[in-house]
């Protein structure tokens, strides 16, 4: 899988991905995946299952879903908003309270909710199945939310390492669980988790991340045969180096380096990373379970 591209921000498109996978990754939109394999496989979700013939608008391969996304004030996030509510979803937006004002304005923009809430809270799961059972279920999950705190393991004091762990990984445990136990998720919802090449490679000075990144992998590859079984599906994305404001305070030597690491030598942006979420999500992808897909432009890290 691989497509031409040039430095500029790619814009959103009007029409949404193809009907199959390999449409799909022939498309523009999957311009920075590439190099892998992605394996389709029987257990299909109750939606597929159900026949083909349902209404389908291919245009709008998401109207009707209610999906949340987590961390969706901005970067990574704020893409993934806007790329679903292209696609038809309503979307349920979260971040934490001090994001407040950028995430309302993201939600009004797409006519979607906003809820100001911290993952780690140990009320948030609860809050979350109560707005879930109060929309009649939710379509979809993306566990967007991350952060970093950057040492080196022998410099790293305890309280850095368990606030990345917590968010980027328990808090989505703890998520999942409670959705799960209260039958939160509709018949078909589709569950997509935001890794990193960090979590397949590592990363010097990363420690706390790497770890993090890699357990939600193993998170993905746990959950995916309870919720197949359950006519559902949950996969990872693994984004390598993406041009968002996190990524913009690195020091530029360190920031060309991360952008010439992959085969077209050159960082991706949000919307690449929305993209492949969005397919994820849709109906098309019926057929994609427990699988990690790294949108790294073919990342010599992590290959």
């Amino acid at each position: 899988m691989a497509a031409g591209r040039s430095r500029d921000k790619p814009a959103h498109e009007s029409k949404a991905w193809c009907l199959t996978p390999r449409a799909c990754f022939l498309s523009p939109r999957s311009a920075y995946v590439s190099g892998q394999v992605v394996r389709l496989t029987a257990a299909l979700t109750t939606e597929r299952t159900q026949g083909h013939d349902a209404p389908w608008d291919a245009a709008q391969p998401l109207q009707g879903k209610t999906m949340l996304v987590t961390g969706a004030s901005r970067g990574i996030g704020e893409a993934i908003v806007d790329t679903l509510a292209r696609d038809g979803a309503r979307v349920v937006c979260l971040d934490v309270p001090a994001a407040h004002d950028a995430l309302q304005a993201v939600a009004a923009r797409v006519q979607g909710s906003a809820l100001s809430l911290d993952i780690t809270d140990r009320n948030t799961p609860a809050a979350l199945v109560q707005a879930a059972l109060a929309d009649g279920g939710w379509d979809g999950v993306v566990h967007n939310a991350g952060i970093t705190r950057d040492k080196t393991l022998a410099k790293m004091p305890e309280h850095l390492w368990q606030s990345v762990l917590q968010v980027n990984l328990g808090a989505q445990a703890d998520i999942m669980q409670a959705l799960m136990q209260a039958q939160a998720l509709r018949a078909g919802a589709r569950v997509v988790c935001v890794s990193s090449i960090a979590g397949l490679a590592g990363n010097v000075g990363q420690t706390n991340y790497a770890f993090s990144k890699a357990g939600v992998i193993g998170l993905v590859h746990s959950l995916a045969p309870l919720l197949v079984a359950q006519g559902m599906a949950i996969n990872a994305v693994a984004p390598g180096f993406i041009e968002t404001q996190m990524t913009a305070a690195i020091p530029l030597a360190i920031r060309e380096a991360g952008r010439r690491m992959n085969s077209m030598g050159q960082g991706g942006w949000p919307v690449d990373v929305a993209e492949t979420i969005a397919w994820l999500l849709s109906r098309s992808a019926a057929g994609v379970n427990g699988q990690v897909i790294r949108v790294c432009g073919h990342s010599w890290l992590g290959a």
